[in-house]
């Protein structure tokens, strides 16, 4: 079995490395390898305790590092809104080789077990609509709720930069629609028609659904506009299942229930989550309609499925 890393035993305080072992464990991806680790460590009482981790690791270089990183807050800020609904980041770093830091990085979880069956628990709806419900911590430097996050994030191996706004309309337009066209342009090439619809689409059909003054506010225009939350960013069915966090020390965590992973976060409009949600399929009819009794469909409510359509872009 191989041995765990020194960084990784460092930066999870574990002393003893004869007391941890690593597994294999997940699925993985093209850019990352993932693993196990189960450790013997002293409990409060003075009994020794066993605590279970999961861990990725890259030798993507800059891209691992920032993408642990994003990982990282992205998994913490979902977990502070609602506990139990996917794995506190513990730790991420450079991976060391000979006692130097390569262009290998890791990040460290709570190990959350995808086996655990029965029904009860809170549902997936339930769940994610007290994300959606929870707003956004404010900015510690101005005092308001921005959109945005604080560290670039990524959906797949592409990079979302997140920089705040106080304009949702300007967030989607900016950070996401002409930041990933201008992603593609570099990979891929300049194609004049693409580019010509994207920022059509940014430029007067973002403004039209999304304007400040107009999203939030019904046909009157009373309203209050939307506040941002935490959204997942990345929820396909493959990202959501049933499961529950164990070897954690916090057994008011370990509730069976809808669990989420690989998170992608931002502050956002709630409704942005629904983009991919819907565009992947596998959530039905029945989980809308419970979701959508926690978090009614955001005024202009008429405007709504184009709205979705919109955000699966």
């Amino acid at each position: 079995m191989p041995q765990v890393p020194p960084s990784i035993l460092r930066a999870l305080s574990i002393s003893d490395p004869s007391k941890a072992t690593l597994s294999t464990a997940g699925l993985g991806s093209g850019f990352t390898s993932t693993g196990a680790i189960t450790a013997t460590v002293p409990g409060a009482d003075g009994h020794d305790e066993e605590r279970k981790y999961f861990v990725k690791t890259s030798a993507d270089g800059e891209a691992a590092k920032e993408m642990f990183a994003g990982e990282y807050e992205s998994l913490n800020a979902i977990s502070s809104a609602v506990p139990g609904f996917c794995p506190r980041a513990i730790a991420w770093g450079p991976l060391e080789e000979d006692g130097k830091a390569g262009k290998s990085y890791f990040l460290a979880t709570e190990f959350l077990d995808l086996r655990a069956g029965g029904s009860g628990g809170p549902s997936l709806a339930q769940r994610l609509g007290k994300l959606h419900s929870t707003p956004a911590p404010k900015d510690p430097k101005t005092g308001k709720r921005l959109f945005g996050f604080p560290v670039p994030t990524f959906c797949g191996d592409t990079k979302q930069p997140n920089h705040s706004c106080e304009s949702w309309a300007d967030f989607y337009a900016n950070e996401r629609l002409l930041t990933i066209l201008a992603t593609s342009e570099k990979r891929n090439g300049k194609d004049s028609g693409l580019r010509g619809l994207v920022e059509q689409t940014a430029n007067v059909v973002v403004p039209a659904l999304l304007g400040d003054g107009h999203l939030g506010h019904d046909k009157t225009g009373k309203g209050e506009g939307i506040t941002p939350v935490v959204v997942h960013g990345d929820l396909w069915s493959g990202n959501a299942d049933r499961g529950r966090i164990v070897g954690s020390g916090r057994k008011e965590d370990e509730e069976v229930g809808a669990v989420v992973y690989d998170s992608s976060a931002c502050y956002a409009h709630s409704e942005y989550e629904l983009g991919i949600m819907k565009m992947f399929g596998g959530f039905g009819s029945a989980f809308f309609s419970e979701y959508h009794r926690i978090v009614p469909k955001t005024e202009p409510v008429e405007e709504y499925e184009d709205r979705v359509r919109l955000y699966e872009l």
